[in-house]
């Protein structure tokens, strides 16, 4: 199967590009921020202005990003909310630890928001990886601010 393709700008970011491998025919949609969806939560709606504003930095949002986003921002409010309620449940039952529960007959066994916790935390991972901004993407960014632009590869030879 291989690895996964990576947009163009992604590549550019990255210092990897190189024109003969790049695809001719690569749809260019705008750089812009879409507008949130209605539906999400509001920690997702705060998560949605966060991360937007980094990835317009970096060249990797557009109107068509908007479904992508929306899905990653409630796995995030959906990981904040998990992580709250596991810290209210324990102070709240005086529980020694959170991440397991006694049953009705007194098995204990974990904690089922652990699991919902896990698994929003994997959608994370996996909606970041795709917009390239899990911590290893994140270290071969090199990309120039919109006030710092790129220096010309001539600027070697000027006096």
């Amino acid at each position: 199967m291989g690895r996964k393709k990576l947009p163009t700008n992604l590549k550019v970011i990255k210092g990897t590009f190189k024109k003969h491998r790049g695809n001719k025919n690569e749809p260019k949609p705008d750089i812009n921020i879409p507008k949130a969806p209605n539906h999400i939560s509001r920690v997702a709606l705060i998560e949605w202005g966060r991360i937007t504003t980094h990835l317009e930095k970096l060249g990797l949002i557009s109107d068509v990003s908007m479904a992508a986003l929306a899905a990653y921002c409630e796995a995030y409010a959906e990981f904040v909310e998990t992580s709250e309620l596991l810290d209210d449940e324990a102070k709240t039952k005086g529980l020694r630890s959170k991440y397991e529960i006694t049953t009705i007959s007194g098995n204990k066994i974990q904690n089922p928001l652990i699991g919902i916790k896990h698994t929003a935390m994997k959608i994370m991972k996996d909606f970041l990886t795709e917009f390239g901004m899990t911590p290893a993407s994140v270290q071969k960014v090199t990309a120039a601010t919109k006030d710092d632009p790129k220096p010309s590869k001539y600027a070697q030879f000027k006096k």
